[in-house]
């Protein structure tokens, strides 16, 4: 068992995989570098073949114990794991800021607390889905929601916390066992994790992280037939991936996929909420998948807009993520600025209009300036491809018609917002294809409710009981009223 640590931000944290209850080191190793300053922050083990393999041997031994205790056996387990989250709150914190550049203020005030309430309502709620009765005319018929088996759980950098924590509460709430692959950029939360839960006295082999990078480890991982269920976020090419080594096993998927949201505003909007909503998101620099990206305003509002929206943009402070006054931080990694850069000046050089920013902000390498860009088509790069950087696009409709065609015209179908007098708004929001929409407001989200998209936005749908759809294999006891006896002529 290895006990290196590293140190960082003042906190130590193991930079190993944990299996089985126990820090398995590397020979291959990662550097893992400080988006805020580019700072060597520590070299990560990379998982290889045999730690794939030990991960799923000791989930797979773990799973008969674990599996057969009750929901309400395994609810003290998570409601331990949770209190260490708490107890770690300022070393969460510290680390996702300084890996990952999420803002300090927000890890404090939004994603740590979202972390353990993850892991403690779905302890909670696995207590309503046991053995729910159907009574029909001929029998009585007992659902029950049975644990899967091992669960596969890949992680994305922008919110490793928040959406590890997600997807673990209902997996082991429902008695699954659970390996995380944490995003290789950002790790240092999810090894945290593993400390909480060996801290909460869960069993080992229950909870194991194996580090390293998607083509590799992540790959050994999903492609093994002893899966039961493979929970991934992410972008799209790697799901396409995902899916085919794990539909070769036929072990189900959930997907949780890009965004292209549109973030309309009629003519009958509030203008300056709607634009002081509108700078909300170049939150996290973009990098998030919920954003809404492509503006779409009524032209008889266009200019008001634009210059109300402006004036809340031009008091954004760029910096460091550390800073309480910083409200946009830094991009994840060089090569997601370049890829930033690269959206933006294609935009630029295939006519769109450059309404503000669109280029590195002074701060630092990896800062970039929140943009605007107008006069884009429908058909253009720009509008139809997820950017994941703090780029916008304006387009301008005159019509619900218009609108409607606009808003549902690229691939994916994340999320959305409209804002505008509550029935037109609501009339709109109806119209729209995605997985869900806010009406005069953003970010407002319960964890009963159903979080998905449709199209290139993903499969499947995660919080309430849709997450214990997917991690629970469902199963009908019947039990007839009457005394049943064969016969060849019954279908």
């Amino acid at each position: 068992m290895s006990t290196e640590t590293l140190s960082v931000a003042g906190h130590s944290v193991s930079p190993h995989h944990y299996i089985n209850g126990q820090r398995v080191a590397s020979e291959l190793l990662f550097d893992l570098h400080s988006p805020i300053d580019q700072s060597l922050l520590g070299r990560i083990s990379e998982g290889t073949a045999a730690h794939v393999d030990a991960a799923i041997a000791a989930a797979t031994a773990a799973f008969p114990a674990w599996s057969a205790l009750s929901a309400a056996e395994r609810k003290p387990y998570l409601d331990r794991f949770a209190a260490e989250i708490g107890q770690r709150a300022e070393a969460f914190c510290q680390l996702e800021s300084t890996d990952a550049g999420v803002l300090l203020s927000r890890m404090a005030h939004g994603v740590v607390p979202r972390a353990m309430l993850n892991i403690r309502w779905f302890a909670e709620h696995a207590l309503t889905l046991q053995d729910q009765p159907i009574d029909t005319e001929q029998a009585q018929h007992i659902v029950r929601h049975d644990p899967a088996g091992v669960v596969v759980i890949i992680t994305p950098w922008n919110a490793p916390l928040m959406l590890a924590t997600w997807k673990l509460g209902p997996a082991l709430a429902a008695g699954n066992t659970v390996i995380v692959k944490p995003p290789e950029w950002a790790p240092l939360t999810s090894s945290l994790l593993a400390d909480c839960a060996h801290a909460a006295g869960l069993p080992p082999g229950v909870f194991n992280i194996v580090q390293g990078s998607g083509a590799s480890t992540g790959a050994k991982l999903v492609s093994d037939p002893r899966l039961a269920r493979v929970s991934f976020t992410g972008s799209v090419p790697t799901a396409k991936w995902i899916a085919q080594a794990a539909g070769a096993n036929l072990v189900p998927c959930s997907l949780e996929l890009g965004g292209k949201s549109p973030f309309i505003v009629l003519e009958d909007a509030d203008i300056d909420n709607a634009a002081a909503t509108g700078a909300l998101m170049y939150r996290n620099a973009g990098q998030v998948c919920l954003a809404g990206t492509r503006f779409l305003v009524h032209s008889q509002i266009r200019d008001a807009f634009v210059a109300a929206m402006r004036s809340y943009v031009d008091k954004l402070n760029v910096g460091d993520p550390r800073d309480a006054a910083t409200e946009v931080g830094p991009i994840i990694h060089p090569r997601q600025v370049e890829r930033v850069q690269g959206f933006v000046q294609r935009a630029l050089a295939d006519g769109a209009e450059l309404l503000w920013g669109g280029a590195p902000h002074p701060f630092g390498a990896q800062y970039y300036q929140p943009t605007m860009l107008a006069n884009v088509r429908q058909d253009s790069e720009i509008v139809q491809n997820e950017v994941f950087g703090p780029v916008l696009t304006l387009q301008t409709f005159d019509s619900d018609a218009e609108l409607i065609a606009l808003a549902n015209g690229t691939d994916y179908g994340l999320g959305g917002v409209c804002y505008g007098a509550v029935e037109h708004a609501t009339q709109i929001a109806q119209q729209v294809r995605t997985g869900f929409i806010w009406v005069n407001s953003f970010g407002i989200r319960d964890l009963a409710a159903p979080f998905g998209g449709i199209k290139r936005s993903g499969i499947g749908r995660e919080g309430g009981n849709w997450s214990f759809e997917f991690f629970c294999d469902i199963k009908d006891v019947v039990v007839p009223k009457k005394p049943f006896r064969a016969s060849f002529s019954q279908r």
